[in-house]
């Protein structure tokens, strides 16, 4: 259990409910999964962390979201991952 602990990156929560981030791994994670509330609902996995290939697949349910929706988990998800966490490598702009 302190191994499944050591995984969860942190939570947030919208008006509904509360999602955990939870790492694939405690060492270099490839990817992170966003949980939805106690019954550990896979709402995203968004995976490709170390080679820069992001790629997020949704689960059954939540597929269906409006884009906005989904953009909003996506962001609150990565803010969690990160949240004190050291980002190692190179800083990625968008410049236009």
């Amino acid at each position: 259990m302190a191994e499944e602990a050591e995984l969860v990156r942190g939570s947030f929560r919208d008006d509904y409910r509360s999602y955990t981030v939870r790492a694939s791994s405690a060492d270099a994670p490839d990817s992170f999964q966003v949980i939805a509330g106690a019954r550990e609902d896979i709402v995203l996995v968004i995976s490709g962390l170390n080679s820069g290939d992001l790629k997020a697949s949704w689960g059954q349910y939540w597929a269906r979201l409006k884009p906005q929706d989904k953009i909003w988990l996506e962001e609150q998800a990565f803010r969690v991952f990160y949240r004190g966490r050291r980002i190692v490598g190179a800083a990625r702009f968008c410049d236009g």
